[in-house]
């Protein structure tokens, strides 16, 4: 699976992270064609080459008939709008009402896309309308996108996912995410940066945001949804070779920085197998003073917090002291919550913590009829094929109670059916 780094030093909007998927090698027609899928219209998209600062890249634009201010991922330009590349018209002018979340989804559920794409469009603007619900007190079915849900910004995040999907649905890595300071307008008055809902989207993920000295928003709404859904990660590049590299544009000049967003494709050819990848987080300390009770309780207090996996391995320390490696697996946006909660709950004097990558059978489940009763099962596939399957505790013990039997016999009945496509 091919990875894409997100080196966002000048932050990330919709039309940058568009641009920098065209520069990275997405079709412009297919793009233009698929976002035709949605029913709307009063708008043109547009996609040429132009330089900000002393780099060249591509800028996305999606033209309004009849647009309102203060969209915060229209910034105005300081220069011409760049030569025109490809330019597109879509419907008649009319103006753009307000939509709701619910309209959205609708408007989205509703098109001819491919699955993928639609529930991922739907997520990024869930995020969003979660983010505005709170902020304003309402359900986020009921919010009213002022900013984000106008035509332009569901041609970006539609598009956002169309690309990708284009792309063949690569991993997506992100560097550590860098806003503005200052005020921006909006139709709630002037905000300060972050703005709020971009704090908040990146709050929920577990993100964090760091300001720099540029006097203006680098990272909207849209683009902070986009990286919250898709990014597994935010940190410096980490062997990471580049084949190929995309630049999106922003509209303005910025002061302190090109108004760039660089994505860096990496692309995988070690192996052809289809099995699934990701980044984890893996927290480690020895221990030497905690007794049984105690560390099956942090065990389970782990678990319930969302721990992927927890275990224990015993190990020698200082002065020959029997003790154990705690070692935890999490989400590597939440590395630092587990962190906490290892120091405060074992007593351990520090943490050792660092990223790997998982490789992963993809799942199946089915069910299995053995002579005791119906038995739940998980297979791992790997290119197409069953290579492992394995009877679900809980299901097993259920039969074995009902049947009356010995939870060893059920288990080993399960077992004993041979490896091989799991029936639904």
């Amino acid at each position: 699976m091919n990875t894409i780094y997100l080196d966002i030093f000048s932050g990330i909007s919709g039309d940058m992270f568009l641009g920098a998927m065209l520069d990275l090698g997405v079709d412009f027609s297919a793009l233009e064609q698929s976002l035709a899928a949605l029913d709307l219209e009063g708008y043109h998209v547009h996609a040429g080459r132009a330089r900000r600062g002393s780099i060249e890249g591509v800028k996305f634009d999606v033209h309004l008939a009849a647009a309102a201010p203060g969209h915060p991922d229209s910034h105005p330009s300081a220069t011409a709008p760049p030569p025109s590349h490809h330019h597109r018209h879509h419907g008649h002018p009319h103006a753009h009402p307000h939509r709701t979340f619910a309209s959205i989804r609708s408007l989205i559920e509703a098109s001819p896309l491919p699955d993928w794409v639609k529930s991922r469009s739907v997520a990024v603007f869930g995020r969003i309308a979660e983010a505005e619900g709170r902020i304003h007190g309402q359900p986020a079915e009921q919010v009213a996108f002022h900013e984000v849900g106008a035509v332009d910004s569901v041609v970006d995040i539609v598009g956002a996912c169309v690309a990708l999907d284009l792309l063949g649905r690569p991993r997506l890595l992100s560097g550590p995410v860098i806003d503005g300071t200052g005020w921006i307008q909006s139709a709630h008055g002037p905000l300060p940066l972050p703005a709020p809902a971009t704090l908040a989207i990146l709050g929920a993920r577990g993100a964090a945001i760091t300001q720099c000295d540029e006097p203006a928003e680098l990272v909207t709404p849209t683009g902070a949804a986009l990286l919250a859904e898709f990014a597994e990660s935010f940190g410096p590049m980490r062997n990471l070779a580049a084949s190929r590299i995309g630049y999106g544009l922003g509209s303005r000049e910025n002061r302190t920085r090109p108004n760039v967003l660089r994505a860096v494709l990496s692309e995988t050819t070690a192996t052809a197998h289809d099995w699934e990848t990701d980044t984890v987080a893996v927290c480690e300390a020895n221990v030497d003073d905690l007794t049984g009770e105690l560390l099956g309780h942090f065990i389970e207090v782990a678990l319930a917090a969302g721990a992927l996996e927890v275990a224990h391995t015993p190990v020698t320390m200082k002065k020959s002291r029997p003790g154990i490696l705690l070692t935890l697996l999490c989400p590597a946006a939440e590395a630092e919550k587990f962190l906490e909660l290892i120091l405060r709950e074992t007593g351990s004097l520090g943490v050792r913590y660092y990223q790997a990558e998982r490789r992963k059978l993809r799942r199946q489940f089915g069910a299995i009829d053995t002579p005791y009763g119906t038995v739940r099962v998980k297979s791992g596939l790997l290119d197409g094929q069953v290579i492992v399957t394995k009877p679900e505790y809980d299901s097993c013990r259920q039969v074995s109670q009902q049947a009356g039997v010995p939870l060893r016999d059920v288990d080993a009945a399960a077992r004993r059916i041979p490896p091989g496509p799991v029936p639904g």
